[in-house]
């Protein structure tokens, strides 16, 4: 369907905020710990640099900075808010760390939940939200984007912790006379889940003669990046194509595609694909490497702080990953004069 119809309400982005932690990781430096190089992994994924969690420092604490930030630029307060969304894999507690962020922040008149979609969480999220306005249930939200992955990575392997960064993103939806969301496609297949995933698993545990359970823990992700890569050069495409067709959009009318940022080569791959210019998907991998669900929200951040995007400039929303999942959102930037 297309959105916008009559008896539903509009949604537009108001604001938007990120937050890093400090302490930054080189190549150079890895390449002191383990077998790599700068060059080794640069060429291959377009990484120069990621940011890490300290020990006292939590995903939390940068969803909570990155909120802040997004409720600034629209000049919100947190009691403004009636739902608070956080996409994360990596919740401080298993149970749910939405409401914990809530609380913190004090968006005391709002209802909070997890949600989990990994790489494609910020554009589930983003999308569950929209439907929450759209049908006035709720007048304004928050859409938080945080991981810490970091601390889910064997050190040792060199495929996959040189990939991996830390940060949250956010950015606050209001209900909008004119509709800013034109076209959305939301995609999931867990035929190949093993493809990507941080498994649960542990040691038996027997309670009593006739009773052993596992106790689990969680492995440290395990990729296919080969597998991946085909996957999202083929599907990408294929989701924005379908979301812009929604929105009765021509690819080559958008300036802007904030894609995932996971690899350099499928950022190339899929504008080559789309038959975009390279420089209408901006990268922020060098220095940021893949954050998870919060890259989308993260470069549109510091896009919109050098004035490279402006309001009511139409952009496309991609995410993909394990799940596995993918989506788009086509939309406009800003809020409605």
């Amino acid at each position: 369907m297309k959105y916008g119809n009559s008896g539903l309400q509009g949604v537009q982005l108001t604001g938007v905020g990120k937050a890093v932690p400090e302490f930054c990781l080189t190549n150079d430096q890895f390449a002191q710990v383990i077998d790599t190089s700068d060059e080794w992994i640069y060429t291959r994924t377009g990484i120069k640099e990621r940011r890490v969690l300290a020990l006292d420092e939590t995903v939390l604490d940068l969803a909570l900075r990155a909120s802040q930030q997004a409720l600034a630029q629209a000049g919100l307060v947190p009691e403004d808010l009636e739902m608070v969304i956080l996409a994360t894999s990596t919740p401080e507690d298993l149970f749910g760390t939405a409401s914990l962020l809530a609380t913190r922040l004090g968006a005391t008149r709002a209802f909070a939940f997890d949600l989990t979609a990994a790489c494609t969480g910020f554009v589930f999220a983003l999308a569950t939200a929209a439907q929450f306005i759209r049908t006035g249930s709720c007048g304004r939200a928050l859409v938080v984007a945080a991981d810490g992955l970091t601390r889910f990575m064997d050190w040792r392997d060199r495929s996959t912790c040189v990939l991996f960064g830390d940060g949250a993103g956010a950015v606050v939806l209001e209900q909008s006379p004119v509709d800013q969301i034109l076209g959305m496609e939301l995609r999931s297949d867990g035929r190949n889940a093993g493809m990507l995933n941080i498994a649960a698993s542990g040691p038996e545990v027997e309670i009593r003669e006739d009773l052993t359970i596992r106790q689990n823990a969680y492995q440290p992700i395990s990729m296919n990046g080969r597998e991946v890569y085909r996957f999202a050069v083929t599907a990408v495409p294929d989701v924005i194509e379908k979301a812009l067709h929604r929105a009765d959009i021509d690819p080559h009318t958008v300036r802007h595609y904030f894609l995932h940022q996971a690899n350099q080569r499928i950022l190339d791959a899929v504008a080559e694909r789309l038959g975009v210019p390279r420089e209408c998907f901006p990268s922020t991998l060098a220095h940021y490497a893949n954050t998870s669900a919060a890259s989308i929200p993260i470069t549109m951040e510091e896009w919109i702080t050098q004035g490279l995007l402006q309001p009511s400039e139409l952009m496309v929303l991609a995410g993909f990953g394990a799940g596995l999942t993918w989506g788009a959102v086509v939309c406009r930037w800003g809020r409605v004069a």
